[in-house]
């Protein structure tokens, strides 16, 4: 956890708890079964206290933090206070906005300057309550985003890619264009090779180029479709040269490594790199030189 708050970071973010209420089978930071919310909501309010009035985003993440209850949306109306320029990035798995009680509540903070990034792991219940681990939270999760969208909270889709769901990622723009039409962006992301990932290894992992046909259709379909999509976490040299335009710099800069090859890489002042955190990197990694 952060002791304060680095305006020249592109990962300042608040961390809420290491309690979650889903068990996603490739999860970076497993979650742990202790009770610190009331330590963390403290320091946190605290970091709110001393951030620059001009720090351009901030997160808050977990975990999950739709577990604080109450708590969370008096951080986030704190947060509008002391920094009312200042964006906010809420990570959460959606769930507790099935609850429209909830998500009015959320929205009662002030929806401006405000982004959910919300997972989605596939266009139907069974894949993606088999990546969760919970039964029923694919239905809650939509539910929440249909709840969300009723007040008109921004909404980012996070999309993992995973060896579950590849296969299916080229019935996700449809689904997502009939279904979940109001939400702002979509984000295809890499896997981050650490975590559950490690112990869930062979049912998880894919090296990215085995994908990128997959990867491709559903970007292509997105974008024909006028939606705002990207793809996170994968360097240039694994993606077709046609998906580099949707290819953004997302890793956070404490995570963030290039291969002592990437050096001679013509893309590498465009390019993602690796994660630092990862056991495993794609068999495609490898400068690229024109």
């Amino acid at each position: 956890m952060r002791d304060k708050i680095d305006i020249s970071s592109n990962d300042n973010a608040l961390f809420v708890t290491s309690q979650c209420n889903n068990r996603c089978v490739m999860c970076c930071q497993p979650p742990l079964q202790r009770n610190d919310l009331d330590g963390y909501f403290r320091r946190n309010m605290e970091l709110i206290d001393s951030a620059p009035p001009e720090l351009p985003s901030l997160g808050i993440t977990g975990g999950e933090p739709t577990l604080l209850g109450d708590r969370l949306f008096d951080m986030i109306r704190h947060i509008k206070t002391k920094l009312p320029n200042t964006e906010i990035h809420l990570l959460t798995n959606g769930r507790a906005f099935a609850d429209k009680t909830h998500a009015r509540k959320l929205a009662a903070c002030g929806v401006e300057k405000m982004l959910l990034g919300i997972p989605l792991h596939a266009d139907n219940a069974a894949d993606h309550d088999a990546i969760t681990q919970v039964r029923g939270s694919f239905n809650e999760t939509m539910l929440g985003l249909y709840n969300l969208g009723r007040y008109d909270v921004g909404i980012e889709l996070r999309v993992v890619l995973t060896r579950m769901n590849y296969r299916r990622l080229p019935k996700l723009p449809n689904f997502i264009y009939r279904n979940l039409p109001f939400v702002e962006f979509i984000s295809l992301m890499g896997l981050e090779y650490t975590g559950y990932t490690i112990k869930n290894s062979d049912a998880v992992w894919i090296d990215p180029l085995d994908y990128r046909a997959e990867l491709m259709q559903a970007v292509t379909e997105l974008h024909d479709w006028r939606m705002d999509v990207s793809v996170f976490n994968l360097p240039r040299c694994v993606l077709p040269e046609s998906l580099w335009p949707f290819a953004r710099k997302s890793i956070s800069d404490w995570k963030t490594k290039y291969l002592d090859i990437c050096s001679d890489c013509m893309e590498q002042m465009e390019c993602c790199g690796l994660f630092a955190t990862s056991r495993v990197q794609s068999r495609g990694v490898k400068p690229i030189i024109k």
